[in-house]
C-alpha cells in the first residue's frame, strides 16, 4: 500500500468495510439541540437517531469536520512518509473540502515535501461510497499515487444518485432544496424523485405514493442508460437507504431485475449527517463509471 485513502464521513461506508480496506474516515458532527454536537457514530446509534426523527419529529443539524480534525488524521501518515488521497463530499453542500485543503496547507508548512491530494468528489453518500471504492481498486491494482489521482478525477463527474425521500421537509429546513424549492409548499404529500449529479440536486419527477416514487427512480435510471453514450456495462451500482432496510432489499431486487445488473455489497447506509438533510426514508441507487484498471 503506497498511499492512504481518506474520506470524510459523507461516503457513508460502514466500519467493517473501511477497516478491511484500510480507509480512514473523518466524521461529521450532528446535533438535535444546536448545542451538543456529537461525532457521527458516537453518542447516539444510527437507529436511535432516525427513531428520534420519526417518533419525536426532531429536526437535527449537521456540522462539517474541522481543519484540526483533518490535521489530526493527515499528520500521522505524513510523518511516516505515506502519501494521502483524501476525497470529500461535494463542495456545493459542505465546507468539508475547504477544511481538508486548509489542513493540507498547515501541514505543508512543517512538512513541505508531504504528498496530500484533496479531491472534491462532487458526490455524496452512496455515489461517494462508489468513488472511494474505485480508489481502493486502483490502489490494490498497484496504480501509482499520481495515476490514481488522475483516474479518480476523470471518473468523478460520472457519479450520480437517483433517489426518493419520505418528505421534502428536511431538505427544505436544512437549506438543501435548491431547484426543488417550487415543491416546498405542496400540501398533497408528493413523493419526489431526486437526481444528484455534478455536485447538485435536481428534480427527476413527482409521484403520489412511495411505491410509484421508487418505480420512478428505476425509470430514471432506465432513461439514463437508454442514451447511446451511457453503456451500462461501464458502471458500478449500489443501493442505500436511511432507516427501512427491508424496503431497500426489495428495491434492490427490482432494480437488479429491471436493469439486469448486480449491485455491489459496499454496506452503504445513509448516515446521520446526511440523514439530517434527507430524513429517515431516503432510498435510492447510485452509479459511477468503473475506473480503468489496465
Amino acid at each position: 500500500m503506497n498511499y492512504q485513502i481518506i474520506s470524510d464521513g459523507a461516503c457513508d461506508l460502514q466500519k467493517d468495510f473501511t477497516e478491511s480496506n484500510h480507509i480512514t474516515i473523518v466524521p461529521f458532527y450532528v446535533t438535535f439541540d444546536g448545542v451538543k454536537y456529537m461525532k457521527e457514530g458516537e453518542g447516539i446509534s444510527h437507529d436511535d437517531f432516525y427513531l428520534k426523527m420519526i417518533n419525536e419529529h426532531a429536526i437535527p443539524k449537521s456540522s462539517l469536520p474541522s481543519i484540526q480534525d483533518y490535521v489530526n488524521v493527515f499528520e500521522p501518515f505524513v510523518e511516516q512518509g505515506v502519501p494521502v488521497i483524501c476525497t470529500t463530499i461535494t463542495a456545493k453542500f459542505s465546507g468539508s473540502y475547504n477544511s481538508a485543503c486548509n489542513a493540507k496547507e498547515l501541514i505543508l508548512e512543517n512538512h513541505p515535501d508531504a504528498k496530500i491530494t484533496v479531491i472534491d468528489s462532487t458526490l455524496n453518500t452512496a455515489s461517494q461510497a462508489l468513488f472511494v471504492n474505485e480508489a481502493v481498486k486502483l490502489r490494490d491494482a498497484g496504480f501509482s499515487y499520481e495515476d490514481a489521482v488522475e483516474e479518480l478525477n476523470r471518473i468523478k463527474t460520472s457519479g450520480k444518485i437517483f433517489f426518493t425521500v419520505g418528505s421534502l421537509e428536511y431538505l427544505v429546513k436544512n437549506g438543501r432544496i435548491g431547484k426543488l424549492a417550487v415543491l416546498a409548499g405542496d400540501k398533497l404529500g408528493i413523493r419526489p424523485t431526486i437526481i444528484m449529479k455534478d455536485g447538485d440536486i435536481s428534480l427527476g419527477g413527482i409521484s403520489r405514493s412511495r411505491k410509484k416514487s421508487l418505480k420512478s427512480v428505476i425509470s430514471n435510471l432506465q432513461n439514463f442508460f437508454s442514451k447511446p453514450e451511457n453503456n451500462i456495462e461501464d458502471f458500478e451500482f449500489v443501493t442505500a437507504c436511511g432507516y427501512n432496510h427491508e424496503e431497500e432489499i426489495e428495491f434492490r431486487k427490482e432494480l437488479e431485475e429491471t436493469l439486469n445488473v448486480k449491485c455491489l455489497d459496499l454496506h452503504v447506509v445513509v448516515g446521520t449527517a446526511i440523514g439530517c438533510h434527507t430524513g429517515p426514508y431516503a432510498l435510492g441507487a447510485a452509479i459511477i463509471k468503473k475506473a480503468k484498471l489496465s
